[in-house]
């Protein structure tokens, strides 16, 4: 067999590749906001499309690619380090890592999540969402909690909603955490099969995983459960040794492949979340929908995890694409994506609403001098320099405050989990002998 692949090469892209979806998600957020009808192909049936609303360009401006990107670098990352020691033969190594790691993700997870949405909570109760409530976007209306109308039914509301952000993904005080649910049990998915399958011979491995694909295809589990398998897939089959040296003895064949790959993942990234039927090209994309995905299936969720697949398939393989993903600033992006995500939608809902519709005058209420009922006026947004200028600063201010987070917030959750682990771990000797099977 081959030399395995060095670790550098098959981690560091990850980070970039993490770093431009955590940015998109926010790009995502912030367009649902000012221009939601940029989910559309096209301005109406009848009209053209504007330049973010044509394939390629629109997927700068979609959040859904970059959740499926999520799940998919969660199987990759996951799964990396324990197949190179189940490849290297050292099992007992790679089940004792995955035991530790299953029970620190929920640490990982869990206590960041915790403090964001009592940042959110208290930000709430002292009228930090206010001007949301009457801001021209439907979006930032719809998220923006409010008040609870006592102290004790502020307490209760933040321990309910921090119970059912885990429960069934609502938490009323940060709504884009309703990912973080299908993430983690992505995990726990995850640590799961490599249980199962780290004494499975690599070959036998790739089938049986590709066969999970499969099921999770067909079984309509298009947020995360595809995308997982196809993680831990590409993580099987970065440390082969045997296709790392049959991509490298056909170089041309790797570089025109690995581009039309990417090339088609973000083509099929590009499919619209609301109606596809105003544009040639997403019509077609509906139809080929029609023909491959499972009967009663939400096509804006398979065509952007296809396209999440596809696309990272097309990168493993792509020297070019991988150097890119692994230039500096995208790694550093990439180390911020998880404070980025937590952050970003309340700050939209304060500080960007603040500035963007803050200083503006609401439209009279009530009734008119006919005593007829006037139609509900919200604030309008501020004219389009202060749009302008306000959004590139808004993404300064955002990375400035999650790098805060990163140094300060993350090494106390990581403090605090490792405090539990110390507590309720045996020792590592006793682990492992516990664990492992005969």
């Amino acid at each position: 067999m081959a030399p395995l692949p060095g670790p550098k090469r098959d981690v560091v892209w990850v980070d970039g590749i993490r770093g431009i979806a955590s940015v998109l998600v926010v790009t995502a957020h912030i367009s649902r906001s000012l221009a939601p009808h940029l989910l559309s192909p096209a301005m109406s049936d009848k009209l053209p499309p504007t330049l973010l609303q044509l394939p390629f360009l629109r997927c700068l401006m979609m959040g859904r690619p970059s959740v499926a990107v999520f799940a998919l670098v969660t199987g990759y990352v996951n799964s990396l380090a324990p197949l190179k020691k189940s490849r290297a033969g050292n099992v007992d190594a790679a089940l004792s890592g995955v035991a530790k790691s299953a029970f620190r993700r929920f640490g990982r997870f869990m206590i960041p999540a915790v403090v964001a949405t009592v940042l959110s909570w208290l930000a709430c109760q002292f009228g930090a969402y206010d001007v949301a409530h009457f801001a021209d976007s439907a979006w930032i209306r719809d998220t923006s909690p409010a008040k609870s109308t006592s102290f004790a039914g502020a307490i209760y509301d933040l321990f309910k909603n921090l119970g059912t952000t885990w429960i069934d993904g609502y938490n009323a005080y940060d709504r884009v955490q309703w990912t973080l649910t299908y993430l983690l049990m992505g995990s726990m998915m995850t640590y799961l099969s490599l249980v199962a399958l780290i004494y499975v011979k690599p070959r036998w491995r790739m089938l049986i995983l590709a066969g999970m694909y499969y099921f999770k295809w067909k079984s309509g589990d298009a947020l995360v459960g595809f995308n997982i398998f196809c993680g831990m897939f590409l993580a099987e089959v970065s440390v082969d040794g045997d296709i790392a040296s049959l991509s490298a003895e056909h170089p041309y064949f790797q570089a025109v492949g690995s581009a039309a790959l990417i090339i088609l993942g973000l083509f099929f990234c590009s499919y619209p979340e609301e109606n596809p039927e105003w544009a040639r090209w997403s019509t077609q994309l509906l139809h080929f929908g029609h023909w491959i995905f499972p009967n009663g299936t939400e096509f804006a969720r398979y065509f952007p995890g296809l396209g999440a697949d596809v696309l990272a398939a097309g990168i493993m393989f792509n020297t070019t694409a991988k150097k890119l993903l692994s230039l500096h600033f995208l790694c550093w992006m990439g180390k911020l994506s998880w404070p980025v995500y937590l952050l970003h939608a309340p700050l939209i809902r304060t500080v960007l609403t603040w500035v963007l519709f803050g200083a503006s005058v609401r439209p009279p209420q009530g009734k008119d001098q006919n005593g007829n009922q006037l139609p509900p006026g919200w604030l309008p947004i501020a004219n389009r320099w202060v749009v302008m200028l306000a959004l590139p600063l808004f993404y300064v201010f955002l990375y400035r405050v999650a790098g805060l987070w990163a140094s300060y917030v993350d090494p106390w959750c990581t403090n605090v989990t490792q405090r539990v682990e110390n507590l309720v771990f045996r020792d590592d000797a006793k682990v492992e002998k516990s664990f492992l099977l005969p």
